[in-house]
C-alpha cells in the first residue's frame, strides 16, 4: 500500500507560538546529521512523546499542520497499523535541493511503514508523510472465487502524464463478456482499493471475474502521482477520478473479449458518488452500480465522521474538541468558498470545493435512464442508511431503472461485523459479502 495516509495533510490553516528553549535545541541540532535527527524525531513519537517531536517542524509547517492534528493523525496510524514497534533503518536521498530521509518502521499489526522526512537546509522537518505502507499478512482467496477460472494481467491505462498501473481479470472461455471498471473512494487508493488487511476491489474483482465477467481496476492518479496531484492547485474530481474512468473504459474496448454493449461502472464511496457524472457524460456505460455513495456533501460527511468517532466511548475530550472546532472551521469555510488561492482545506484547494458545490449527485443520477444498482450497508458509519441511502431511496422511488438494497450486518467496505461500528474493525480480515458479489453479478447479467 504506497502513500496511503499523507501526513502532512493541510486540513486548516493555524499559528502556534513555542518558547525560547525549543530554539535552543534546534541550534544543537545543526551539529548533527539527517538520519541522526530523523532518528531522534521518530524516537520521540515512537516513546509517546509527540509535543517533543512536534518541535522538530519548521515555522511553516506548523503553520499549516497544527500540534493537534498532528497528535490525531499519528493516533489515527496507531489505531489502523498497532503499537510503534520499532524502528530498522534509515536511506538517504536528495529532491529538488531537499534533504530526504526515509525510515523503515514497524508495527504491531503486522505492518511495516517507510517514513519519508524532508528537511530544510536548517535541518528542520519541512514534511512528513509515509511513502509506503504495507501488511506482511497474506491475502486469502474469498469462498466464491474460483482462481483456476479466469487469467489475471498487468496493464496500463491511459497517456502521459497520468498512466497508470492496473489489473485486467478475463475470464479463461471464449467470450464476449460483460466488462466492469472499478471506481475508488476517496484519497490514494491502489487497484485493490486495499484499506489495513482488507482488498474489496480485489474480492469484486475476483468473485465477477469467476462468474465469467471482466473487470478492470486499477492505482488511482492520487496514489501514483501523489506530490504532482498534491501540487495542482485546480485539481477536481475531473483529474482526480472522471478523466481515468473514461480512459479505463476506452481501454476496455480494444479487448476482444469484451462485449461492448455491457460495459458497466462500479463506484465505491466517493466513486458512487462520481459515477453518475460519468454515466451522464459517456454513452458507452450500460448500467452503473453505486455501492455507499454518498447523497451529502463531502464535506458533511467527514465532520460527521469526525463527531461519530469521538462520541464512541461517551465522551468527547479536550484534544477531541479541539479537533471538531477544527473541522467545523473548514466546513463554514467550504460551504461559503471563502478559500484564498493558495489555501487547503481538509486536504484540497478551492477549485476542487467549487466543483463539487456545483454537483449534485442526486440530480445528475435521476436524469439517467441506464440501470442503475444502489446497495448500502446498515453498519456503514462513513456512508450511512439515515443520511444519505434515504436520500437516495427518495430520489428513486418511482424509477423502475433502479434497484436498492440494503445488508444488515455489513460495514462501509461491505464486509460483515459486528456490534457498534468503529473504524478498527479494518484492521480484521475478511471479505466481501457473498451476498454482494451475486447481487452484483445478477445485475450486470440482468436478472434482477
Amino acid at each position: 500500500m504506497k502513500k496511503l495516509m499523507i501526513i502532512i495533510i493541510v486540513l486548516t490553516t493555524i499559528s502556534s507560538s513555542f518558547s525560547g528553549c525549543l530554539e535552543e535545541k534546534k541550534i544543537n541540532d545543526k551539529d548533527k546529521t539527517y538520519p541522526e535527527i530523523a532518528l531522534e524525531f521518530l524516537t520521540e513519537i515512537k516513546e509517546g512523546n509527540l509535543n517533543a517531536a512536534y518541535t522538530y517542524f519548521s515555522s511553516e509547517m506548523k503553520s499549516q499542520f497544527s500540534l493537534i492534528q498532528f497528535q490525531n493523525t499519528w493516533d489515527t496510524i496507531l489505531s489502523l497499523y498497532g503499537d510503534f514497534q520499532s524502528i530498522d533503518n534509515t536511506s538517504e536521498s536528495v529532491e529538488e535541493g531537499y534533504e530526504i530521509i526515509f525510515v523503515n518502521c514497524t508495527f504491531s499489526s503486522n505492518y511495516y511503514i517507510i517514513f519519508k522526512i524532508v528537511f530544510e537546509q536548517t535541518k528542520e522537518i519541512s514534511g512528513f508523510w509515509t511513502e509506503k505502507i504495507e501488511s506482511l499478512t497474506t491475502y486469502s482467496t474469498p469462498s466464491y472465487a474460483d482462481i483456476s477460472s479466469f487469467t489475471e494481467s498487468n496493464v496500463i491505462i491511459g497517456e502521459e502524464p497520468w498512466k497508470l498501473p492496473g489489473t485486467i481479470s478475463i475470464p479463461n472461455d471464449e467470450g464476449p463478456f460483460p466488462c466492469v471498471v472499478l471506481v475508488h473512494g476517496s484519497g490514494p487508493s491502489d487497484r485493490d482499493e486495499t484499506v489495513v488487511v482488507n482488498k474489496p476491489f480485489k474480492d469484486i474483482s475476483w468473485g465477477l471475474t469467476s462468474n465469467k465477467i471482466i473487470v478492470l481496476r486499477y492505482d488511482k492518479r492520487t496514489y501514483v502521482y501523489p506530490e504532482e496531484t498534491g501540487s495542482l492547485k485546480n485539481l477536481t474530481l475531473k483529474e482526480e477520478i472522471i478523466d481515468d474512468v473514461n480512459s479505463a473504459i476506452d481501454f476496455l474496448k480494444s479487448y476482444d473479449k469484451v462485449d461492448q454493449s455491457r460495459i458497466f461502472v462500479l463506484g465505491h464511496s466517493l466513486g458512487a458518488m462520481t459515477v453518475p457524472q460519468i454515466a451522464s457524460t459517456n454513452d458507452d456505460i450500460s448500467g452503473i452500480m453505486m455501492l455507499a455513495a454518498p447523497a451529502r456533501g463531502l464535506e458533511d460527511l467527514f465532520y460527521d465522521q469526525i463527531v461519530y468517532l469521538a462520541e464512541l466511548d461517551g465522551v468527547i475530550d479536550e484534544t477531541e474538541q479541539n479537533n471538531i472546532n477544527l473541522t467545523n472551521q473548514s466546513l463554514e469555510k467550504i460551504k461559503s468558498l471563502n478559500i484564498s488561492e493558495d489555501e487547503l482545506v481538509l486536504g484540497a484547494y478551492k477549485p476542487y470545493w467549487e466543483y463539487l458545490s456545483n454537483y449534485n449527485q442526486l440530480n445528475t443520477a435521476e436524469k439517467l435512464t441506464i440501470p442503475i444498482l444502489m446497495i448500502q450497508g446498515l453498519r456503514d458509519y462513513q456512508v450511512t442508511y439515515e443520511d444519505d441511502y434515504l436520500l437516495w431511496n427518495d430520489t428513486f422511488s418511482d424509477n423502475t431503472n433502479v434497484l436498492l438494497k440494503t445488508y444488515d450486518s455489513l460495514n462501509h467496505l461491505f464486509i460483515t461485523g459486528v456490534g457498534t461500528p468503529t473504524n478498527t474493525e479494518y484492521l480484521l480480515e475478511g471479505h466481501v459479502a457473498e451476498e454482494v458479489i451475486n447481487d452484483l453479478i445478477n445485475f450486470i447479467k440482468g436478472d434482477i
